[in-house]
């Protein structure tokens, strides 16, 4: 097993194991396909993208583990726990971008998170993507009886 961890391009200094699951070409092209990094995306749309999964996925939580989870209104309370959270998220990211993009660094290249602009625009579809799933989870939970609550 001592053969197959050593460190990352034989630099003991770097501080990363490269393990046969962090160097596989498996693991590169899952990481590759994320909206973080994939290839061509505005930073609109990563945005959109990930505040998609996150406000679909942040309901649940909320509507069975929640204080009024065995009350009437368990579902729209989930719901507008959701949304407050998000907006939470959201101005983190604003947080974030004021204080690490605050100089208007410029570059050419339009789809690099590395701007104010490129972030004002990322934590947008962030915003969008999050409250939009976070409705159609809604709309799952309250009326397709399958995902019903009882």
């Amino acid at each position: 097993m001592a053969n197959f961890i050593k460190p990352y391009n034989d630099d003991p200094f770097v501080g990363h194991l490269a393990t046969p699951i962090t160097s596989s070409s498996i693991t590169r092209a899952i990481l590759k396909n994320l909206p973080a990094y994939r290839f061509g995306l505005t930073p609109l749309l990563r945005g959109l993208e990930i505040g998609l999964a996150h406000g679909y996925f942040l309901m649940g939580p909320f509507v069975k583990l929640g204080p009024l989870r065995n009350s009437d209104i368990a579902l729209f309370s989930g719901f507008l726990s959701t949304i407050g959270l998000i907006l939470i998220l959201t101005l983190g990211l604003t947080i974030y971008g004021v204080a690490a993009f605050g100089q208007g660094q410029t570059t050419e290249n339009s789809n690099d998170l590395q701007t104010k602009k490129a972030w004002d625009q990322f934590k947008g579809g962030f915003f969008v993507g999050a409250c939009g799933s976070a409705g159609f989870a809604l709309i799952c939970l309250s009326s397709i009886p399958a995902f019903t609550i009882s």
